[in-house]
Formats: structure tokens, C-alpha cells, sequence
């Protein structure tokens, strides 16, 4: 076992070796320029971009000709925002999203605000859940599109996709879900599923770094975007610039994988997820899981541990690669505002602490972990007055602090 243990995988997942291999020959020998049209370079770059994309495109049940190659989730998301409010700004100007979607959503939908659209953001639940109810009941004739994740990147809450898709098509809205964390750790079916737009990034899922897509929807209906970037009409003239094709091959040979070993995978990665919340219940008190206990992709675990810093604690197990609920903004430390969201308290939501399982993490490394959370923690709450009050039955709430 080698230290430190990666234990972040919605961050990023490492490149599948079989994703390496397939990838390797695009840098060197098969160079060609996919869109070159008038020689053997060009052909053969064109027709590893074709398997890529179909490869994708069978990731989520579409079309391979539904598949938009991106620079990654992040363009894909702005693209099928900004695409569509440009696009429909005739029929309305009504945007609908949550208030703990990724920060490539709700960034894009305030830059969207400034030029005169509005937006609704709803409220999740005390699980992160967002129901096709308050969709339905944010919609108005001005509403031209819903987003709202398939999965949540913090706490790892799996919304009701099928059913906020539903509501869309009844109502005649267009329907994008940022599917980033989902692929390859829920089924995906944009056709069951009534999605028309989905966002996808290869590096969640065993590829590589700066290659994304973007499905788009061909009919039932045909949706259509204005187009971000221009320059050489690429990609049905969607986004131009000349196609990444070792990263497309990366990117279809991941989406591959996942499918391939979808069952099995998850069933293993969400074993190990619940050995790491047992264990670490089983020693400890006063730790408290965010999220939805059983609507959750398989490798995500995000706990609270009371009466202890979260970055004290990421400091104390640096041997452990997991994340804070805490962001860290210039002037002062902030709770995740997905959490306070959901309504978590300041309290709670600064002792947050991410744990992103994955394909690569073992038993050995899960065991390891657990040992060192629970030594980190007790040792930490060893230090807190706090915690000693709160076990001798005092009200903390009701405690005046002066401050000097």
C-alpha cells in the first residue's frame, strides 16, 4: 500500500491504464487532423473520432450524431445554457436551476442574469434532493430551460431525473442535466430518462483531462444552440476548433469501460464506501452524514465530525487525499454552500469532510483511513473544550463568548 491514499475521486479519477494504451499511438503515429478530408492522416484520425463518439454516445442510450466533443463539463455546461438562452430568447427568458448545482452552472446562469434573463433557483431537501414538484411548480410560460444535476458533486445525492424530465416534456421545456458525477455510477438513458441536454467529462470517469461532451438532442425535439465558439463550423456547427482526437479515443474508451463493468464495479466501490461509514461510526461519535442515506452514487461518503475543524482534520491525516467541506475565499473561511444549503449549520458544515471512493481503492487503504480518522479525530477533540462541554451536558448555544 503507498501513501498518500487517494481518496478524491470526484475530484478527478486517474487515467485507466487500457484508456492510456488506446490513447497512446493518437500522439505519434496516428496524428492526422480529423477534419483533414483528403488523406489516409485525416481518414483514420476521422474514424477514431466516430468510435469515440459512439462509444460515448452509448454511454447515456443516444445517438453518436447527438455527441458535441467539449474541452470539458465545464464548456459543455455554458454551451447548453448560454446556447439555448441565446437560441430561444423569442420564446422566453426563464431559466430554472438549483441553488447546489456545480459552480460552472450557477456562475453561467449569473452571468445570464446580467443580460437580462432570470433565473429560479430552488431549494434542495435536508438530503440534497431536488423533487419534479417544486420543478414543476417554478415553471411559467417564459420558462425555456431546466437544469438541474443528475448527481451532486459534494454529497453525492442522486436527484429524480426521470421524473423532473418528465414535468419538462409536459410542459414543453427543454431539460439539461449536468451529468459529470452520474456517468458511469448510475444508469443513464436520455431517452427514458426525457433529457435533452446532458453534460459529460472524460476525467471523472478513468479518461483523460480536457475533453468533455455535450449531447444535444436531434428530435422529439430538435434542439438548438447558438454557438459559443465560432471558426470552421466543427462539431454541427455547434463548437469549432480543431477535435481533440487522442482525448476522444481516451473519452470512448472510458465510457466503454464504465459500461462494461458498471454492476460490478459500483456493487465493490459501494461496499467499500459503507466498511469506511461503518467503521467510522462504529468509534466514534457525534458524526453525521450528509446527503441522501441511500440516493447516493456508490463511491461518495461526506461526513461531519462536531467539535472539529475540517481543515484542522484534512491537516491531521495528510496521508489521506479527501477533501473539505470548507472553501477557502480571500478574507475568511467559508461552509460549503452546498451544505448550508441544505441546510446544515455553520457548525457542522466547517467539520464536513469528502471521501471520493473509486475503481483503484482497496480494502487495505479503506482500513488504513478508518484508523487514521479516528485517531486524528479524537485526538483533535482531545484539544477542544468544546467537546468536552458538549459530553458534560452543557448547552453550547447558550454560552456567552466575549470576544477581546
Amino acid at each position: 500500500m503507498k501513501l498518500p491514499i487517494y481518496l478524491d475521486y470526484h475530484a478527478t479519477t486517474p487515467v485507466d491504464p487500457e484508456v492510456f494504451r488506446a490513447m497512446t499511438p493518437y500522439f505519434t503515429e496516428i496524428f492526422g487532423n480529423a477534419s483533414s478530408r483528403n488523406h489516409e492522416f485525416g481518414w483514420t484520425a476521422e474514424s477514431a473520432v466516430a468510435q469515440g463518439r459512439e462509444q460515448v454516445a452509448q454511454l447515456i442510450g443516444a445517438s453518436e450524431r447527438e455527441i458535441i466533443f467539449t474541452s470539458g463539463a465545464t464548456e459543455s455546461d455554458n454551451l447548453a445554457l448560454i446556447g439555448i438562452a441565446e437560441m430561444y430568447q423569442e420564446r422566453g427568458n426563464h431559466l430554472i436551476t438549483s441553488s447546489i448545482e456545480h459552480k460552472a452552472i450557477l456562475d453561467t446562469c449569473a452571468y445570464l442574469e446580467k443580460k437580462d434573463f432570470t433565473v429560479t433557483y430552488l431549494q434542495p431537501d435536508q438530503t440534497g434532493q431536488i423533487s419534479a414538484e417544486a420543478v414543476a411548480a417554478a415553471i411559467t410560460p417564459r420558462t425555456i430551460l431546466v437544469s438541474i444535476m443528475a448527481a451532486n458533486n459534494e454529497v453525492g445525492t442522486i436527484n429524480p431525473i426521470a421524473a423532473i424530465g418528465k414535468v419538462c416534456k409536459e410542459r414543453g421545456v427543454l431539460f439539461h442535466t449536468d451529468a459529470v458525477q452520474a456517468a458511469g455510477r448510475i444508469p443513464l438513458s436520455v431517452e427514458a430518462m426525457g433529457i435533452d441536454l446532458l453534460s459529460l467529462s472524460a476525467h471523472k470517469i478513468y479518461g483523460p483531462k480536457g475533453i468533455g461532451a455535450l449531447y444535444v438532442r436531434r428530435r422529439n425535439p430538435r434542439v438548438r444552440l447558438a454557438p459559443m465558439i465560432h471558426g470552421g463550423g466543427h462539431e454541427r456547427g455547434m463548437r469549432s476548433g480543431t477535435l481533440n482526437v487522442p482525448g476522444i479515443v481516451g473519452f470512448g474508451k472510458a465510457a466503454e469501460l464504465a459500461l462494461r463493468n458498471f454492476e460490478t464495479e459500483n456493487k465493490g466501490i459501494a461496499l467499500l464506501r459503507d466498511r469506511l461509514w461503518n467503521g467510522i461510526r462504529e468509534q466514534l461519535d457525534e458524526v453525521y452524514l450528509n446527503g441522501h442515506p441511500t440516493e447516493r452514487v456508490s463511491g461518495n461518503l461526506n461526513v461531519s465530525f462536531a467539535y472539529v475543524e475540517g481543515e484542522s482534520l484534512m491537516m491531521g491525516m495528510k496521508e489521506l487525499a479527501v477533501s473539505s467541506g470548507s472553501a477557502c475565499t480571500s478574507a475568511s473561511l467559508e461552509p460549503s454552500y452546498v451544505l448550508k444549503n441544505m441546510g446544515v449549520g455553520d457548525d457542522l458544515a466547517h467539520t464536513s469532510i469528502r471521501f471520493g471512493l473509486g475503481r483503484f481503492t482497496t480494502a487495505e487503504e479503506i482500513d488504513f483511513a478508518i484508523k487514521k480518522v479516528v485517531a486524528t479525530v479524537r485526538r483533535l477533540r482531545d484539544l477542544s473544550p468544546l467537546y468536552e462541554m458538549a459530553k458534560e451536558g452543557i448547552d453550547l448555544k447558550s454560552i456567552q463568548w466575549t470576544g477581546h
